[in-house]
């Protein structure tokens, strides 16, 4: 999905009345599925649009925008470690480190 895409999704969100969270990676570092800039659109449902990486780091970008939607109702910096320093992730990463800024949007008043 293009980011153009992503955000007429938003748009047509808004307009309907949807919260959801835009997710943007601020800052990636080492080896990550995506670099700065990646975008996920995520509403309370769990349906998405777009990708921050997939796997544990995606995992943890839809929790956090699903805490940001039905808990805090305010912005959250996430700091997602893709790396497996203790070998508990079988080697099933990446090896980098990504941090996600999380922006709750809701309908206009």
């Amino acid at each position: 999905m293009t980011d153009l895409e992503l955000f007429r999704k938003l748009a047509a969100l808004r307009a309907a009345g949807v919260p959801c969270c835009l997710v943007t990676i601020v800052e990636a570092r080492g080896s990550t599925p995506r670099g700065a800039g990646a975008k996920m659109l995520v509403c309370a449902d769990k349906t998405s649009w777009g990708s921050v990486g997939g796997g544990c780091g995606e995992k943890q970008a839809m929790s956090a925008a699903l805490r940001c939607l039905l808990r805090t109702r305010r912005p959250e910096l996430l700091e997602v470690d893709l790396t497996d320093d203790l070998g508990t992730k079988g080697g099933d990463v990446c090896g980098g480190k990504l941090t996600v800024f999380v922006e709750p949007v809701f309908p206009a008043a």
